[in-house]
């Protein structure tokens, strides 16, 4: 069984403890990506998000990230993906990703590749509330919203 953590989270995000999740002896290198809500989207001012996800197949999806990681990085010793949930302000951490490895090339590359991977792939939806009181749910995931 693989040291890696996978979480989809209410509760707020903690950066130390997923650099911690993904610190090993082996290491080199340690990529974190943390990813936030932003104040707007497409020059529209945003309030806040809400996240909703389909937790047991997120957490496969992200079981399926780190095999496929190690896959093409064999040598990578931690991968850590924790998603929150709920409705989140501007500022707030919606996605942390962490990749420990020997080096730090495949480790920004393998890092990279999960939080593309994710974003694809992941059953995870955000709606967005903007400024004018408008909304729209917008897919993050594996499941495509016609506009």
């Amino acid at each position: 069984m693989t040291p890696d953590s996978f979480l989809v989270s209410f509760a707020p995000l903690s950066l130390p403890e997923v650099y911690q999740l993904a610190d090993d002896g082996a290491n080199g290198a340690v990529v974190l990506m943390s990813g936030t809500v932003r104040e707007q989207t497409d020059g529209k001012p945003v309030i806040y998000l809400d996240y909703q996800a389909y937790e047991p197949m997120a957490i496969e999806v992200f079981r399926q990230i780190a095999r496929q990681i190690r896959q093409t990085w064999p040598d990578t010793n931690r991968v850590v993906i924790h998603h929150r949930t709920g409705k989140l302000q501007i500022g707030e951490i919606s996605v942390l990703v962490a990749v420990g490895c020997p080096h730090r090339g495949e480790a920004f590359a393998a890092c990279r590749y999960a939080i593309d991977t994710l974003k694809h792939n992941a059953p995870i939806w955000k709606k967005e509330y903007w400024s004018d009181g408008s909304s729209q749910w917008v897919s993050i995931g594996a499941c495509e919203i016609a506009h």
